[in-house]
């Protein structure tokens, strides 16, 4: 599945996760936590929760319900083939889930569902993730064992189709935003790590890179000014390895 959600980003595609209550907070979580970590456009992965905003910090548990008001949400954000619709469902039958995978189908979306609940995979789920946690250790919630599992999967969807989409080196997140202090220092030890420079060194170099840990890092090993090292970049569609492989004497 990852693989494929790949080939639509490369086209130009988006991630959506729809869900509702636990597992459409958790969806727009991980999707909010993307632009940041991988300097992606906050456009490319989206979460859309049932009840909307407001939904995301008090319960609209009946927003649920509606199969219609999801499938309103895939016209809303305009959704074509380019993009996938991953559905995050514990119980597997949330309706406005639902809804949504079987109007994201129509306009020939890849379509996915992750529930934690063993149920038929109907024809416009491409692919079902069902994974069994075994029963919640309170009965009849679903925001326990199915919720911490369902941030974990999310991470993986998400951080490997960023590691596909070439915004990791090595294990380093080498595409970081640098918005705070905090990822301020996070970028400095990044570039120390990789090139061997010391922090100040890092921090002169990310500084004349605006900011670029991937153009810092190739400044240092290559020797060579920010706008050529943008061009690189560029020539090997962002992958570091590749570049580093190709381009070091």
């Amino acid at each position: 599945m990852i693989e494929k959600i790949v080939e639509k980003i490369k086209i130009g595609g988006r991630l959506f996760y729809v869900g509702c209550g636990t597992s459409g907070r958790l969806g727009v979580l991980d999707a909010s936590e993307c632009p940041p970590t991988f300097s992606v456009d906050c456009s490319l992965v989206q979460g859309i929760i049932a009840g909307g905003d407001r939904a995301l910090r008090k319960s609209v548990e009946n927003a649920e319900d509606s199969f219609k008001d999801g499938s309103r949400q895939i016209l809303l954000h305009d959704i074509n083939s380019c993009d996938t619709v991953i559905g995050i469902s514990a119980n597997g039958s949330a309706e406005f889930v639902h809804g949504a995978l079987k109007e994201a189908f129509k306009y020939n979306a890849l379509t996915a569902l992750l529930t934690f609940n063993d149920i038929e995979k109907l024809k416009y789920i491409k692919y079902l993730i069902s994974t069994n946690v075994g029963p919640e250790i309170i009965a009849g919630s679903t925001r326990l064992k199915a919720g911490t599992a369902t941030k974990m999967i999310l991470n993986m969807i998400s951080t490997v189709s960023m590691i596909k989409l070439n915004k990791v080196y090595k294990n380093y997140m080498v595409d970081l935003t640098v918005s705070n202090k905090k990822l301020l220092n996070r970028a400095i030890n990044i570039i120390s790590a990789i090139t061997g420079e010391d922090s100040d060194q890092s921090k002169a170099l990310l500084s004349k890179s605006n900011g670029n840990v991937k153009s810092a890092i190739i400044m240092s090993i290559l020797k060579i000014t920010q706008s050529e090292s943008l061009k690189l970049i560029k020539k090997y569609h962002g992958n570091v390895r590749f570049l580093l492989n190709n381009e070091v004497k």
